[in-house]
């Protein structure tokens, strides 16, 4: 079943419950939680409150853990135990709200020096120790494809290829930004992993910077995509994912957007 989900992102920065109320009041009844920014600063305190209200709300989440200064690959020990850890905190809060699921972030390359073979095995171990850890809980990692401009680890092949043999606690999720920035078909990606497919972040760009625009003010071919989104066969959450400053009514106008070209018409 294919679900539609508001990304917290679009909110950067303020109070996370009144981001929430916000993003409920244009109808979004699926959120997914941005763990970044000011809102979200005091882990001990703030997110025990959280959890205490969250769940009162009767809606759905997924949770997406700090992105910035966030890498699981890191070439410095130190630095991945530490996002190793954060990630381990953002799973189970998510299991502590009811969340369905929690975005991983694989890792990047922050270099030309960088070893992306040896990127590549750690995101691997990585991504299959914080399965470990997710599966009793009932949570499913989706695996995003970040990264652009020469920082990705992985080439499209590869990243289709990089939870092959893994638990299916993991799937992926394919970030339509991210792929376009990097010349990645995110259509053929899209009926490639369908099966495996748990997410979507939908954003447009015109393949320069990750300005996370709305739908069709960019340069994709949307029609392609959405094509490809209706052969989908799993559970999979179609993420709109609009960046900071953009006005929330344009969440609702994306919310139709895929409610009559998506939805709608799978057969």
């Amino acid at each position: 079943m294919l679900k539609i989900f508001c990304s917290e992102l679009i909110l950067l920065g303020k109070p996370v419950l009144q981001n929430v109320q916000d993003l409920m009041n244009i109808g979004c009844n699926n959120i997914e939680l941005m763990q970044d920014g000011e809102g979200w600063d005091d882990i001990d305190g703030l997110w025990e409150h959280l959890v205490a209200e969250l769940p009162k709300l009767g809606i759905a989440f997924t949770v997406h853990p700090a992105a910035w200064d966030i890498n699981l690959t890191s070439p410095i020990k130190e630095l991945r135990d530490a996002a190793f850890l954060l990630h381990e905190k953002s799973i189970r809060f998510a299991h502590r709200i009811g969340a369905s699921q929690v975005v991983l972030h694989p890792g990047f390359s922050g270099s030309k020096s960088f070893d992306k073979a040896r990127a590549r095995r750690i995101a691997g171990e990585t991504a299959e120790r914080l399965a470990a850890i997710a599966k009793p809980l009932g949570l499913r990692l989706a695996f995003e494809n970040v990264g652009y401009h020469g920082s990705s680890i992985y080439t499209a092949g590869e990243y289709c290829h990089a939870l092959d043999g893994m638990d299916d606690t993991l799937g992926y999720l394919l970030d339509t930004g991210h792929a376009h920035l990097n010349g990645w078909d995110s259509a053929g990606i899209i009926e490639r992993l369908k099966n495996r497919l748990y997410g979507i972040h939908i954003h447009d760009n015109m393949a320069d910077t990750d300005s996370h625009l709305p739908i069709n003010d960019g340069s994709m071919d949307w029609k392609r995509i959405f094509a490809a989104m209706r052969s989908i066969t799993g559970d999979c959450d179609l993420v709109l994912e609009y960046g900071p400053g953009i006005p929330v009514s344009r969440l609702r106008e994306g919310f139709y957007i895929l409610i009559k070209e998506v939805l709608s018409r799978i057969k």
